[in-house]
């Protein structure tokens, strides 16, 4: 096996299957990037049996070569050694060959190093995903449904379904759930390919990792679920994920149907006053801030710390309506769920003092947060 490629393209897709490989695996070859190489391109397969990620390099890209393949065939090399070399070569043309026994030189300039490659035959094959029933969705639209819900999962073990993302296509949508059971984040999509009902529950880690490799451009995504597995597929990019198993939790009776206190406020400005009073917040009290109704146009936003000091912000409402209230919740939880909705104005319904309280965007209905009040006496 001998060819050569470059450099910075090498590196590009190297970095993207390494966001699979992990060097806490049980099955050593998986801390290995594999290469198969063939006279179209190069595919790149990096696996910790979680999450498989395959990028496709081409020999030819816009009239433009990128790879000169003198021999094809498949390797298997140590990721972690692999990329850092790569990384550090001297000129962005690389010459690799692989002689018998896996015995690989990696050629650029004045330098050239020998690695002892493994046997691809050893390496496990992709998961089997039947794309019979598969639906589309634009690559940015996907990265902003991800940034949306995922920060909502538990990272607690103690329920391993909710470390996870509810995914279900129903009634021509497609759902996303996430909670850790003391807030929750849903956003809704329409889908315009249409087919069967699924539902599945996708690690939150595998979103994370996916939104790192996606290009934010307008480009198709297709998702494609199973039983046991999800496959995401954009233009030369196939990534794969186990799902979760157990049953999620029906999350639409958490939702309250009705309100007695409705405040519309600028999501930004509401931003950096909980972030402002946060800092007199007593750490071992999870952060608490305090939101008060004042009169019909303003609400105080405040903490207090008998160590440190207290803060109060006066803070201009859009509008306010019905029962005046005063509630304590999580200034973190509050501060990813206006995160989530980006700045817009807010529209926020409360229930009472001690019950779950909802945020939506005052501009689109497709964005739904909602978080649990914390008890302050």
């Amino acid at each position: 096996m001998k060819f050569e490629i470059m450099r910075d393209r090498l590196l590009d897709g190297l970095s993207d299957v390494m966001k699979a490989v992990s060097s806490k695996t049980a099955i050593p070859i998986l801390t290995g990037v594999k290469m198969d190489v063939s006279a179209d391109g190069i595919s790149l397969t990096g696996s910790d049996s979680d999450i498989t990620i395959q990028t496709f390099i081409p020999a030819e890209e816009d009239g433009k070569e990128i790879l000169r393949v003198s021999e094809g065939g498949s390797i298997v090399l140590q990721a972690r050694v692999f990329g850092e070399i790569i990384r550090k070569l001297p000129t962005n043309e690389v010459e690799i060959e692989i002689n018998r026994n896996f015995q690989t030189h990696i050629r650029s300039g004045k330098s050239e190093f020998h690695l002892i490659g493994l046997d691809p035959l050893d390496y496990p094959q992709l998961p089997d995903v039947q794309e019979e029933e598969l639906f589309s969705i634009p690559a940015d639209l996907l990265k902003t449904i991800i940034r949306e819900t995922v920060f909502a999962v538990s990272t607690s073990e103690t329920r391993p379904v909710l470390t996870g993302v509810h995914w279900e296509v129903k009634d021509g949508e497609l759902v996303c759930v996430a909670t850790d059971s003391h807030r929750l984040a849903r956003r809704k999509t329409k889908l315009q390919s249409l087919q069967e009902e699924h539902s599945a529950v996708i690690p939150g880690r595998s979103l994370n990792e996916l939104n790192k490799i996606l290009h934010d451009s307008a480009d198709p995504v297709e998702v494609v679920m199973t039983s046991q597995q999800v496959l995401f597929k954009s233009r030369n990019i196939l990534f794969f994920s186990r799902l979760l198993e157990g049953n999620y939790p029906d999350t639409s009776r958490l939702i309250p149907s009705e309100h007695k206190t409705q405040v519309t406020v600028n999501g930004r400005a509401l931003l950096q006053a909980i972030d402002r009073a946060s800092l007199l917040a007593r750490e071992e009290r999870n952060n608490i801030v305090r939101f008060t109704t004042n009169g019909s146009e303003e609400v105080e936003v405040s903490s207090n710390s008998p160590e440190i000091g207290k803060v109060e912000e006066q803070l201009a409402a859009g509008a306010i309506e019905g029962e005046e209230l005063k509630i304590s919740f999580s200034a973190k939880f509050m501060m990813d769920a206006l995160k989530a909705i980006d700045g817009q104005d807010v529209v926020i319904q409360f229930t009472g003092a001690m019950r779950p309280f909802i945020l939506r965007s005052a501009l689109d209905d497709s964005i739904l947060q909602l978080i649990l009040p914390v008890r302050t006496y």
